[in-house]
């Protein structure tokens, strides 16, 4: 079983990225509330996700590559409008960060996420991390498909 524990930041506008990040498009199958199911092409290759609740930081997740066509044919099915980001990784210290900087309806939003080893792990803070989102709904990429950022 997979399970993802992950903490979520805004980023502040002193971050620029250091490499050449990847462009992901996104959109979900299914946004209820006890589960999320989404389709992610990302590198030109297609992923299929199931995430469940989120209990705190933690939830499970189970993440499968899927054949390009296949992604390609599910995100149409998906409710519009579809995620757009370019997704960049950077290492402070032996943190792992994926910060997400949003386009399209989302444009204007800058998140980074750190997955961690158990709740309670310690992490690097990069000068570049501000405020700490983990838990707000609104911030959830599936809440951002619904609620674009730049109609708030």
């Amino acid at each position: 079983m997979a399970e993802e524990i992950e903490r979520k930041f805004l980023v502040k506008d002193s971050w620029t990225p250091q490499e050449k990040g990847d462009r992901i498009a996104q959109g979900y199958l299914s946004t209820e509330p006890g589960r999320t199911v989404r389709v992610r092409i990302r590198a030109g290759k297609g992923y299929l996700t199931v995430k469940g609740k989120n209990d705190g930081i933690r939830r499970l997740e189970f993440e499968y590559e899927v054949p390009l066509a296949d992604a390609e044919a599910m995100l149409a099915l998906c409710v519009q409008p579809i995620i757009e980001k370019t997704r960049y990784v950077e290492t402070v210290d032996k943190s792992v960060w994926e910060i997400d900087v949003f386009g399209g309806a989302n444009e204007g939003l800058r998140v980074a996420e750190v997955e961690l080893p158990s709740a309670d792990a310690p992490f690097s803070r990069p000068a570049w991390l501000g405020e700490e989102v983990s838990g707000q709904i609104q911030y959830y990429n599936s809440s951002l498909q619904k609620h674009p950022f730049r109609s708030w």
